[in-house]
């Protein structure tokens, strides 16, 4: 309903019945002072840990970009400008999924593109640090730049 009488996007309207409904359990942990570490530690648990130094290698890299927000939900983080231009968290067990929101991404086949009207264009899916390449860094930008 939100997202045809108010033309609102997937994401702005599921964010806007979380914040009516209260039911954003990870934003509200970093609310009532939670840190974002301890949110991560509880995403990333089991056999998740191992995707953890992925998660903390492009986190790193993305500081370099500028301001950004970051934003736990559930089982991922979503990293804002105006608005979401990224998503990270475990896709399964053995491998990241990063999501991109920039729809002029083209040209490897490792983007994976999404549905329309879902919560991004396109993922990636990363098993390793090393595959955090200088491509995907640039998608990563783009995207950031993108998003305002």
């Amino acid at each position: 309903m939100l997202m045809e009488k108010f033309d609102l996007g997937h994401g702005d309207a599921n964010a806007l019945v979380h914040a009516v409904n209260d039911s954003d359990g990870m934003r509200k942990a970093i609310a009532t002072g939670a840190s974002t570490d301890s949110v991560l530690d509880g995403i990333y648990t089991g056999t998740k840990s191992a995707l953890r130094p992925i998660h903390e290698l492009l986190i790193q890299h993305i500081d370099g970009f500028g301001p950004f927000e970051v934003v736990p939900k559930k089982g991922y983080v979503s990293l804002r400008r105006a608005r979401q231009f990224a998503m990270i968290g475990p896709g399964t067990r053995m491998r990241l999924e990063l999501g991109l929101n920039n729809r002029a991404l083209r040209g490897d086949a490792r983007l994976e593109e999404q549905p329309a009207g879902g919560m991004c264009h396109f993922k990636v899916f990363l098993t390793s640090a090393d595959e955090i390449d200088d491509t995907i860094l640039a998608w990563v930008r783009q995207a950031y730049d993108a998003a305002g």
